[in-house]
């Protein structure tokens, strides 16, 4: 009870959102400062240096090493933390696998500190936002809540980053709103707010501002009147002009150097170098980056400076951003702005002589973060807020919005998204915020018949239990309560010995959920304690349960296979080749051919059964196209997979058997495979299986368990030994166990051993050594049923065998014995034994050389 309530206490509340908010902004604006002193110290030191050896020669060696260092450590501890961060936020937020954690926060925190202290012209406030939603995102993990709700502290994050950096709480939240969440509803506001306060007020206390100007605006006071209005209008239009020119350098610079084919920490090596290089030439006053923006806000008129700071910003800040150094935008973006509002200023001034040149220098640092950024509304406010200056705010507006409206007419759509897309990442702005996990609840999906197990029942009724259903675990009750669950792995586990009861191996207070919890709450509970299916539970009554194929389901049936996160879900496989014959026979074999050298042998084997039922052949071949591309407008080659339908066609000839042929495009090839065997009615599937699987949570592999488990006909998988000579198969071992599957087997072998020359069959049943008596029932049927069949002309054997396990005994046996062939069938007992001891059919087809045969009866459930 005590876990439960802990569990409770600890679900998504409001409270709880508002408290995450509190610490995650003041972890924001701790790192925003502790990377503000950091870059600050390294930067005087980089530009003390040139006091004591010529800048031609420190600038690019700095730049160089350092730059080297924080590529180094970038590309191997966090690739995830190059560039600004932000195109990486904003991705995380939209639901597309990006790596958010503690780990990118520090990594970004330290190779920043090292980039801007090479020199090279890249901010510090865009890597603070990634800083922060890295730290809010690694902080979310230690609270059991739903992935809507992480969404909202790394947006919370990210705006304390942004509100740290720039003393700009407001700015904060319009950033989170604007470019990244884009989502106003109650809790995403209310976190991002306390998140950018608390970042901004902390920041402003330590020491962090990102520009002191309040004290020295008194002296430079800013001034406004109706008659600049054009004058403003004029820097819009220059700031959205050069801002999208800016932006569209910034493309070209990173697919130059993507043209270099060298490592990260080589890339941003050679920005340190060329930019100390291109510093080192120019005048002393160029060092300072951060001096730079301030001098050309307050300093009286001087067009050369500001003219020759704005190139050679321009210039430096593409070499930099192009190489992948961490270091963001929004520092370049002011200060570029505030040299072209200085030259717009200095211009006007000379011919009319109205305002003042601080005015068009704030104006023109808030209409290039506009063009660049494309948010005129966190431009307003960022440069409102560390100024405080009422005079600013419609100067601001007129010069933001024109930028922006400028900028997005020459060069659509964000900066931001054009980064993504380079990496192979589209964010698509038209797919709704709220997607299907967050509109269904687990009572819209969950099963309401359940089949649940008693506290009081014994092992051996439990195993029984697993052994009549298809199910892996069951729910366990007592006086209808929901008291425990018990899967096949607690068996594996805790199954010692008979006699014990179900209620100490089962798992007590299991993990649960409300039939009113969305799906997303579900799915983040599936995935944080790796479970694969949740009691449905109201009022301490088992209502139903949720699984993980049920969520599957229900995205397949909403939302009609569009998946935005994800990328493209599979479209209908598409035949373009086919061939028929008369369709005389009693049913369907089919046949999936994709191995050259196996499919002759796999292919006698089938004609075979096909004969000796009186079947027609359905050959298939498939070819895989990527899930970008539709399977019917694709173009394919069917030259090599003809080629083997010829083969199978002249086989089915030779023994006079009906056989259709079909080439299918198509995105999965488990998917083709079951719409094969719907749409032509198939009877029995062969499929070739390569006897193992690497694949985790997998039985047989991908393709084959999807078949297994979905197909409605009898599946027969072959796994080809040593001896690829279908004549030689000659001694047949059996294992028998009991079950539907095993008499499917059996029923097979008067075909199958027709194809060696004097078949021998031993049917054999594992018994451990502690039974003394064997119970030889299920073999006395077995071969009474194989000798009823009229054409069986090879002698059978029946015996048991004493081996701690079945794959051992069986393994002994064909290894001791020689046998050329081993048939299976995947009964439920042996399935459940796989549960216990292992996958006794991988086991077996790794363990011998022999071919492998595994039959599973037709699914009429």
């Amino acid at each position: 009870m005590l876990t439960q309530r802990f569990r409770l206490l600890w679900q998504p509340r409001r409270g709880l959102a508002i408290a995450e908010a509190c610490i995650i902004g003041i972890v924001a604006a701790l790192s925003a400062v502790l990377l503000k002193q950091g870059s600050g110290w390294l930067g005087t030191w980089r530009v003390h240096s040139t006091q004591v050896l010529p800048a031609w020669l420190t600038l690019p060696i700095i730049g160089m090493v350092f730059g080297f260092l924080a590529g180094w450590l970038v590309q191997r501890l966090a690739p995830e933390a190059a560039g600004s961060g932000i195109p990486q936020v904003k991705a995380t937020l939209a639901n597309i696998p990006m790596k958010l954690s503690w780990r990118v926060a520090l990594i970004k925190l330290l190779s920043t500190i090292i980039s801007l202290g090479s020199g090279i012209t890249l901010g510090r406030q865009g890597p603070t936002v990634q800083i922060g939603a890295g730290l809010a995102a690694g902080m979310s993990r230690w609270v059991p809540t739903s992935p809507e709700h992480r969404r909202q502290m790394i947006a919370a994050g990210a705006g304390a980053g942004l509100a740290a950096a720039f003393n700009a709480p407001i700015a904060g939240v319009l950033f989170i709103i604007e470019e990244l969440l884009q989502d106003l509803s109650g809790l995403t506001l209310g976190t991002a707010i306390i998140a950018s306060f608390i970042g901004g007020v902390i920041s402003r206390l330590l020491g962090g501002g990102s520009l002191q100007l309040n004290l020295q605006l008194m002296e430079y006071s800013s001034s406004f009147s109706l008659l600049e209005i054009p004058v403003f209008l004029i820097l819009g239009v220059l700031a959205g002009l050069l801002g999208a020119l800016f932006n569209q350098g910034l493309v070209f610079s990173i697919k130059v150097y993507r043209r270099l084919h060298v490592s990260l920490p080589l890339r941003v090596a050679l920005a340190g170098f060329v930019s100390g290089l291109i510093v080192a030439l120019l005048p002393e006053s160029y060092r300072d980056n951060t001096g730079l923006r301030e001098y050309m806000i307050t300093s009286e008129a001087n067009l050369p400076f500001a003219a020759i700071a704005f190139i050679a910003q321009f210039i430096l800040t593409l070499i930099a951003f192009g190489s992948g150094a961490p270091g963001g935008l929004f520092a370049p973006s002011l200060i570029l702005g505030s040299c072209l509002g200085h030259l717009v200023g200095v211009c006007e001034f000379h011919l009319w002589g109205l305002g003042s040149l601080t005015t068009y220098a704030l104006a023109g640092m808030g209409g290039f973060f506009s063009a660049v950024s494309k948010v005129p509304m966190t431009a307003i406010v960022i440069v409102f807020e560390m100024t405080t200056d009422f005079n600013l705010v419609l100067p601001l507006m007129i010069v933001s919005v024109t930028s922006y409206l400028v900028a997005d007419k020459v060069v659509p759509g964000s900066l931001y998204d054009k980064l993504l897309l380079l990496k192979g990442i589209t964010i698509q702005k038209d797919a709704p915020i709220e997607g299907i996990l967050t509109q269904l609840t687990a009572k819209n999906v969950m099963q309401q018949r359940v089949e649940t197990l008693e506290t009081d029942m014994a092992v051996e009724e439990v195993i029984q239990a697993f052994s009549r259903s298809h199910h892996r675990g069951f729910p366990v009750v007592e006086n209808c309560k929901l008291v425990g669950i018990v899967t096949q792995s607690d068996l594996q586990n805790r199954y010692l010995s008979h006699g014990i009861s179900l209620r100490e191996i089962m798992t007590p207070q299991p993990v649960t959920v409300k039939p009113t919890q969305t799906l997303s709450d579900v799915l983040y509970l599936l995935d944080r304690y790796q479970i694969s299916r949740l009691p449905v539970v109201e009022r301490q009554k088992l209502i139903g349960i949720i699984t993980r194929a049920d969520i599957i389901r229900a995205e397949a049936d909403h939302i009609n296979g569009e998946n935005r996160v994800n990328g493209p879900q599979p479209e209908p496989s598409y035949v373009v080749y086919q061939t028929r014959s008369p369709s005389i026979g009693r049913g369907r074999l089919l046949v999936t051919l994709a191995n050259p050298d196996t499919a002759e042998t796999l292919l006698q084997m089938a004609a075979t059964i096909a004969r000796d039922r009186h079947y027609e052949l359905e050959c298939l071949q498939i070819i895989l196209v990527s899930r970008h591309s539709s399977p019917s407008e694709t173009q394919v080659s069917t030259t090599k997979s003809r080629r083997l339908l010829r083969q199978a066609e002249a086989l089915a000839k030779k023994w006079h058997i009906p056989i259709h042929t079909q080439i299918r495009v198509a995105h999965d090839v488990a998917q083709a495979v079951l719409e094969t065997i719907k749409e032509r009615h198939i009877d029995l599937i062969f499929m070739g299986w390569k006897g193992n699987t690497s694949t985790p949570g997998r039985i047989f592999g991908t393709v084959v368990d999807t078949v297994i488990r979905q197909a409605s006909c009898d599946v027969v998988l072959v796994k080809l030994g040593n001896i690829s000579d279908c004549s030689h198969f000659n001694r047949w071992l059996v294992p028998m166990a009991g079950g539907p599957n095993a008499r499917a087997a059996i029923k097979l072998l008067p075909a199958l051993v027709t194809l060696g020359n004097d078949a021998q069959i031993r049917l054999m049943q594992v018994f451990k050594p502690s039974e003394l008596k064997p119970d030889m029932i299920v073999l006395e049927e077995s071969t009474r049923q194989l000798m009823r069949h009229r054409n069986l002309h090879s002698t059978v054997v029946a015996s048991p065998i004493q081996a701690d396990s079945v794959a051992e005994g069986v393994i002994d046996l064909v290894k001791t014995e020689s046998y050329d062939v081993v048939v299976l069938g995947a009964s439920r007992e042996g399935l459940l034994q796989q549960a216990i001891q292992g996958n006794i059919p991988e086991t077996i087809a790794s363990g011998v050389e022999s071919t492998v045969i595994l039959v599973r009866g037709a699914n009429n459930s």
